[in-house]
């Protein structure tokens, strides 16, 4: 199926690791000027090394001064890919301020700070776009330890929703996409005990979690025309977690 994306200029935030870096791979072989955004300048050296002319931005996106200057001048985005995340995990009663603050900068404000800074200057140049923001199956469950990490992922879908109500009429599409459990190294890391991956995939109808590609073809549709009349959707990733 072919995408249309060539020649369209992507933004892609926690571009040097898992879901992102593989969206940046996709986006670059489907013939799509992007820009990779991280904060781990050795990932998006051995990311371009890996992908000639893709453009690299290092900026930690929990500095909003220093997200506002390395991305205010990045010049015209057609399509934004907002994936940087961080799951910080620790029982409801022992969450600390360092970790919520952490959390919510990246997971949440940074998600409404580069979005406005790309739908503003789509919204200058007449021009529609289409914005993808990775939330997370655990957006609408609660799971244990995960009071912070979920509650940042309810709030990226219900900014989802409200930033497709109103960039819509500027012929802008926000959708969100939410994986189950992705076997990224971050996924790795927090689901490698097997008991607790057990409780997990018992809860999945289709018995497994996802891989990283699962989640980048579901991006990659929600940029494209191919899904030009939906805006403001949850899309599942998960294997059927949600139904249980």
């Amino acid at each position: 199926m072919e995408l249309g994306l060539a020649g369209r200029r992507a933004l892609v935030t926690g571009a040097g690791k898992g879901i992102g870096r593989s969206t940046v791979q996709a986006l670059h072989a489907a013939g799509a000027q992007v820009v990779a955004v991280s904060r781990t300048r050795a990932d998006l050296d051995s990311l371009v090394r890996e992908c000639p002319g893709v453009e690299p931005v290092c900026v930690d996106l929990g500095n909003w001064e220093a997200t506002e200057q390395a991305l205010g001048s990045v010049g015209p985005v057609d399509l934004l890919v907002n994936n940087a995340a961080v799951a910080l995990l620790q029982p409801f009663l022992e969450v600390t301020k360092e970790a919520c603050d952490a959390s919510f900068d990246v997971n949440l404000r940074a998600v409404l700070q580069v979005s406005q800074i790309v739908a503003r200057g789509m919204v200058a140049r007449g021009a529609p776009g289409s914005i993808v923001n990775v939330s997370s199956q655990a957006s609408q469950r609660a799971l244990t330890h995960h009071s912070v990490y979920c509650t940042t992922k309810s709030a990226v879908d219900m900014l989802t929703k409200v930033m497709a109500l109103e960039l819509g009429p500027y012929k802008i599409r926000v959708n969100a996409v939410n994986p189950t459990v992705v076997m990224t190294p971050m996924g790795q890391a927090n689901w490698s005990d097997p008991q607790k991956a057990k409780t997990m995939l018992d809860r999945i109808p289709l018995g497994r979690f996802a891989e990283v590609d699962n989640v980048v073809d579901t991006i990659l549709f929600l940029l494209s025309d191919w899904s030009s009349m939906t805006t403001g959707s949850t899309v599942p990733v998960d294997g059927g977690f949600l139904v249980t």
